[in-house]
């Protein structure tokens, strides 16, 4: 448990820096002063509080009392928490379950999504404009090999496992096993309707 004051030390800072320093965020920032957002991440063993107030966000791991709102989701999830349209399609899919006032998580969307994200804002006071701009493009582009990189590994692992290794069956193979199990269950309903009605006579 040593690394859950790191975690919410850096997540409190990275949130205060990105959403509190921008004026232009102080209308969308009083919509949720006096109100507790909970994170269940399903990856972590502690949840994460959010306490929001006029002037700051504190981010906690402890919290006794009740939350406005909690919401139980993975950590791959967490970008999508920007796009506020996405939020009904989350909660129908299951990728986000939320407990409590819906508002809370959707007055927090809307914060992160009015906010700006952008590295090099951050980095231009320390390297300079030039550099920042630089470091920010550098990561952007690493970023994006990365999940790339991801999703043909994704891709090429499930080939492997269905068509090479044949541990898993093919989407073909799958709904034609279904297709079977239920004309099976067809063929024995009607075998037991069958012999109810000789075990009546």
């Amino acid at each position: 448990m040593t690394l859950t004051p790191l975690i919410t030390g850096g997540l409190e800072t990275a949130l205060n820096r990105v959403l509190y320093r921008d004026r232009s965020l102080k209308a969308a920032r009083q919509r949720l002063a006096g109100k507790v957002l909970m994170l269940r991440l399903q990856e972590l063993d502690f949840p994460l509080v959010l306490v929001f107030s006029e002037s700051q966000l504190d981010v906690l791991s402890d919290w006794q009392d009740n939350s406005d709102c909690t919401v139980s989701l993975r950590v791959s999830t967490l970008p999508k928490l920007r796009d506020r349209q996405q939020l009904t399609s989350l909660i129908r899919s299951g990728e986000l379950e939320v407990d409590g006032d819906l508002q809370v998580v959707q007055q927090f969307s809307a914060l992160m999504d009015l906010a700006e994200l952008d590295p090099a804002e951050y980095l231009a006071p320390w390297i300079g404009d030039i550099a920042a701009q630089g470091v920010s493009q550098a990561a952007q582009q690493a970023l994006k090999f990365v999940q790339q990189q991801f999703i043909r590994r994704q891709d090429y692992l499930g080939q492997v496992l269905t068509e090479e290794w044949r541990v898993a069956p093919g989407a073909l193979e799958l709904a034609w096993f279904c297709e079977e199990v239920e004309a099976i269950e067809r063929s024995l309903n009607a075998f037991e309707t069958r012999l109810a009605q000789l075990e009546a006579k």
